[in-house]
């Protein structure tokens, strides 16, 4: 392994790393930390970055988005998910970063296609969602400012916070200027996303982790959400008017019946 420099941390390293700080080469980070076998890095510009742990509360509303996402995959064919520690480059120019959202989405429609055996994206994702980390303030700001900038910049079309107690769960779009807006500014409580057709929850539904079997018959969940049980419901729905009507066609020969003797 390369030995590690060591250099004055700079302007375009974040503040909650120390004054001074180990350096390593992107080619290292790709080499040895990409795939540790110990720690998820990120790497931020010659700077290591250590994922932290998940807990259990973060875990379940990691698995409900997650199940969403794919409910909503499985009917609108139009892209894929990427997460288990995968990661993309962003060039931003004046530093290079590389990042392992935690769970992000690759369009059809990008430019870049995602190849079966690839462990990085060589290209920008749509979507990146991150859940956040707050274990320290250094660590709540690393999601909701630095990444968030860099995402911007990258051109990522729109980036989700998820936080666990909700105090800094976010969703943004990235408007014609480059800069991230609010996506539920004309609706409020209510995700609309800009970049998948008929994708949208309510925010109250994520962070009580509603089960999706009370969404079926909420028109914004609809289009998407158990479309299996829905069709298995409107088969039970279509039989049961079908024994009503034959059930309301004999009552009425009966009658006949009885009347014409």
């Amino acid at each position: 392994m390369e030995a590690l420099r060591t250099v004055k941390n700079d302007s375009l390293s974040p503040p909650s790393l120390p004054k001074e700080a180990h350096w390593i080469s992107e080619e290292v980070y790709w080499k040895e930390f990409y795939e540790h076998p110990d720690c998820q890095y990120e790497w931020n510009n010659g700077y290591l970055e250590e994922k932290p742990m998940s807990d259990l509360l973060s875990i379940a509303l990691y698995r409900w988005f997650l199940k969403l996402l794919e409910e909503y995959l499985e009917v609108f064919l139009v892209g894929q998910i990427m997460a288990l520690e995968m990661g993309f480059r962003l060039d931003l120019g004046d530093k290079v970063s590389i990042r392992k959202p935690d769970l992000a989405v690759l369009l059809d429609t990008n430019p870049v296609k995602a190849q079966p055996g690839d462990r990085s994206f060589r290209g920008i994702c749509d979507i990146c969602i991150e859940f956040l980390s707050d274990s320290t303030p250094a660590e709540v700001k690393r999601d909701t400012v630095f990444k968030k900038e860099e995402y911007a910049k990258a051109g990522v079309p729109e980036y989700y916070i998820l936080d666990r107690l909700g105090n800094h769960t976010a969703f943004y779009r990235l408007n014609e200027q480059g800069i991230y807006e609010p996506l539920d500014a004309l609706e409020k409580g209510v995700i609309r996303s800009t970049i998948l057709e008929q994708f949208g929850f309510r925010r109250q539904n994520l962070e009580a982790q509603t089960p999706f079997q009370t969404l079926v018959n909420d028109p914004l969940y609809k289009p998407f959400v158990l479309k299996s049980l829905q069709e298995e419901r409107r088969q039970k729905e279509e039989a049961l008017r079908g024994e009503e009507k034959a059930l309301a066609e004999i009552e009425r020969l009966r009658a006949l019946l009885k009347k014409e003797s």
